[in-house]
């Protein structure tokens, strides 16, 4: 019986695309290939509209504002996919996608400097290049379902996580791993308002927050999204990518300086904050930030570490009902190192601190450092309590190097679920959910040894405000199998007593096979 292919459109579609790559660096490569990607979804649906046009007679489908009023990107005619296709075997394809690119940047003022041509590059085969395009042309991204956005949406979020793979630790600057993305989603619920991501990457939290949104009955513009960046590079990925979701990002700013040194929101209050911060980050310019209005209620954080300096940043963004949730190394629970224990000691004590989950080892692309998500709000909690959560040894390993969380709303049901048929995204939240709504919640919340606790203020004194989820949750009890100790250990003799004479059979045997060939023990 033939082997059933499990592997996705997504999948199919990148391996055939990096057999193309050749001796290009995947850090320089990923920007062709996204490039193309983006170019033909903005032909698609320019060319979806402009059929419609063709046939109103009151419409002219070269007419710039028919499109800007429907919120489609126009797309010059040196810059349709037709074009683009019809010269790809011609040696000079890379200066017509290049001169594409530029047409389409001039004719839409957002994405003005964001689209990368790199096309003409000596190093780029025009050959490779050109068949390159024939996949994307041959690769019907609108059929599926007829929902192209979505398909490319998921193409382009599927190759982002890809090149993240490829360029190791370089990659996880630019992506989040979509599984943290998406559990940290899922807890706060950004249903409506602001969200903010103060170092916003390839943009993957805006994206995962869309998708809740849209999966829970509501529409996109319900949302406003907030971020910064100070990479450029990074900055384009970003901008492609929620404008192939019809994301607005008009408010997704990049300078070089970053979001601690030149605020591009300074009055921003953002309803949710999701964010994955670099670890540890040093020499981060706090020495001429030391009098910042955003260390004045818990502490100046050291120059040598700017994990405090992230939290406080984002505390100090959060609207009065606000709530974040952001990635940090472990560090961050336990170090006293330069004051960082009296800033964590003054958040736990202002009842600022909700919950904790530790997340497992091998998560992230770009560092093996161990990870955790904090959930802070910024109005006082009705409770004092703080829920952990461990979670450090959930998961499955994707591949030899990565682990993932199982989430049961995929098709593909990857990784282990618990006996309620749950995945490891699913059984998390619903754990902080429950803890929330307490005697609301329609399942009660209970501890559960050696994965979660509900800790009281007086516990977390007793640890020294040192919030590392193991120390609250403890370990969990060994399941009795009911046989006696007795039985056990007969049989565990028994079997010990046939493996030694064995071995005394095979020592035989091969002083036996010695002796043959004149030698001796």
């Amino acid at each position: 019986m033939a082997k059933k292919d499990t592997t996705s459109f997504e999948q199919k579609l990148f391996k055939a695309a990096d057999k193309l790559r050749k001796n290009i660096d995947a850090a320089e490569y990923k920007h062709v290939v996204l490039g193309l990607v983006f170019l033909k979804y903005i032909s698609e649906s320019f060319s979806e509209l402009y059929d419609k046009l063709v046939i109103d007679e009151y419409s002219d489908p070269e007419d710039r504002d028919e499109y800007i009023a429907k919120n489609v990107f126009f797309v010059p005619k040196l810059a349709r996919w037709s074009h683009i296709h019809a010269n790809a075997k011609l040696p000079t394809i890379g200066q017509t996608i290049d001169e594409a690119m530029e047409a389409v940047e001039k004719e839409n003022k957002e994405l003005k400097n964001v689209l990368p041509q790199v096309y003409g590059k000596a190093n780029l085969d025009k050959t490779s290049l050109g068949e390159l395009i024939d996949l994307i042309t041959n690769t019907e991204l609108q059929a599926e379902n007829h929902k192209s956005k979505d398909l490319f949406g998921r193409v382009y979020e599927y190759f982002l996580g890809e090149f993240a793979n490829a360029e190791g630790k370089k990659g996880g600057q630019f992506y989040t791993p979509k599984a943290i993305v998406k559990l940290m989603v899922e807890m706060i619920e950004p249903y409506k308002g602001r969200v903010y991501d103060p170092a916003s990457g390839s943009g993957g939290m805006f994206v995962m927050s869309e998708k809740f949104v849209t999966e829970h009955s509501g529409h996109v513009k319900d949302i406003t999204v907030y971020g910064q960046e100070s990479n450029q590079t990074t900055w384009k990925l970003s901008k492609m990518n929620l404008a192939i979701r019809n994301i607005n990002s008009k408010f997704v700013a990049w300078n070089t300086e970053g979001s601690f040194l030149k605020d591009a929101h300074p009055d921003l209050k953002a309803d949710f904050i999701l964010a994955n911060p670099p670890f540890n980050q040093k020499e981060w310019g706090v020495d001429i930030l030391q009098e910042d209005a955003r260390w004045k209620n818990y502490g100046t954080p050291p120059n040598g570490n700017a994990n405090f300096g992230w939290m406080q940043h984002m505390l100090y963004h959060l609207s009065p009902n606000g709530v974040m949730a952001t990635v940090l190394s472990n560090g961050s629970l336990s170090s006293n190192t330069s004051g960082e224990g009296n800033i964590r000691k003054n958040l736990v004590e202002e009842n600022r601190v909700e919950c904790i989950v530790a997340l497992p080892k091998q998560l992230f692309y770009n560092t093996g450092i161990p990870a955790c998500i904090w959930f802070l709000r910024r109005e006082a909690k009705k409770t004092t309590d703080v829920l952990f959560i461990d979670a450090s040894e959930m998961g499955y390993m994707k591949d030899r190097t990565h682990r993932g969380l199982s989430d049961n709303t995929l098709e593909e049901k990857l990784g282990n679920f618990d006996n309620n048929g749950l995945g490891d995204i699913q059984k998390i939240t619903n754990t902080y959910h429950n803890w929330r709504s307490g005697a609301d919640s329609q399942t009660k919340y209970e501890d559960v040894k050696g994965y979660c606790k509900s800790a009281t203020l007086e516990e977390i004194q007793k640890h020294s405000h040192v919030l590392t989820p193991g120390r609250y949750v403890g370990i969990p009890d060994e399941e009795d199998d009911g046989i006696p100790f007795e039985t056990k250990m007969a049989d565990l003799t028994a079997t010990l007593k046939q493996q030694i004479d064995k071995e005394a059979e095979l020592n035989k045997e091969i002083e036996t096979q010695l002796s043959k060939i004149g030698f001796s023990l």
